[in-house]
């Protein structure tokens, strides 16, 4: 009676073991199957990433030419590479900045968090944060970010580059001298403290300046600006030259600039 008893116990947990290990596995497979069969990852974005877009508005596009600026080609070709993409908020941060509640949810660089009275300093003493009237007019606008390595280099592209409607430069990247390989043409200078151009009258006059804050002493860094006070760098420029003398003393690193 006592072998009986202990066999059905064993048949039982045996039984059990084995439905649980087809759960398991079912399950296994059906997530397998599933990221196997997904185009795009946990944030949104599509897995394999090419310039085609759907046959539909492959369609819409197919009868503009080469080089001729296609209305909400770039939104469109966002939308299928990320399906979230919208656009909600303005350009540039204006007085509207409060209402926009995710960006204010999050520290910088993704958000304003904790930089409000800041912003609405430096919005009240600017006033102007929008692109021209000649540019918000335009329908449709082609833009071009121009980098700053030297591949430009005696390619002659500066009539090309300054061809765009929209043309957008980074940090300190020089412009004149280097007008036929770079163009002449700035829109927009994106930079932050440390990339910036220190001397005003090197900043191109029909030029807008934008600030992309990557900390919360970026927005204090551009207040001071604003307000013509005394800057104080985000962080120690003179500790960080002594620090790579040290590098540079100690044959860590190798200067290969006329000294730091």
């Amino acid at each position: 009676m006592g072998l009986l008893v202990f066999m059905r116990n064993l048949l039982l947990a045996l039984c059990l073991f084995l439905v649980l290990g087809f759960l398991y596995y079912s399950a296994w497979k059906l997530h397998l199957l599933r990221w196997e069969d997904s185009k795009y990852d946990k944030l949104g974005f599509l897995l394999n990433l090419d310039s085609k877009l759907p046959p539909e508005l492959a369609s819409k596009y197919a009868n503009f030419s080469e080089g001729v600026c296609k209305p909400g080609y770039a939104s469109a070709l966002m939308t299928v590479i990320f399906p979230k993409f919208s656009k909600p908020a303005p350009m540039f941060l204006d007085d509207s900045f409060r209402k926009w509640a995710r960006i204010r949810d999050f520290v910088p660089p993704f958000g304003i968090k904790g930089q409000d009275n800041l912003i609405k300093a430096i919005l009240s003493a600017t006033k102007d944060y929008r692109l021209t009237p000649a540019l918000d007019g335009l329908s449709c606008r082609r833009c071009i970010i121009v980098g700053n390595g030297g591949v430009l280099a005696n390619k002659s592209l500066g009539l090309k580059i300054d061809d765009y409607d929209v043309v957008v430069r980074l940090n300190s990247a020089p412009v004149k001298g280097f007008e036929k390989d770079v163009g002449g043409k700035t829109t927009l200078r994106i930079t932050y403290p440390e990339g910036a151009i220190q001397k005003m009258e090197q900043y191109e006059k029909d030029s807008l300046f934008v600030l992309a804050g990557f900390k919360w002493q970026d927005f204090k860094w551009l207040k001071y600006i604003v307000y013509k006070e005394k800057v104080s760098w985000t962080h120690n420029i003179q500790r960080e030259k002594e620090f790579l003398r040290k590098l540079v003393k100690a044959r860590v690193i190798t200067d290969l600039t006329s000294g730091i």
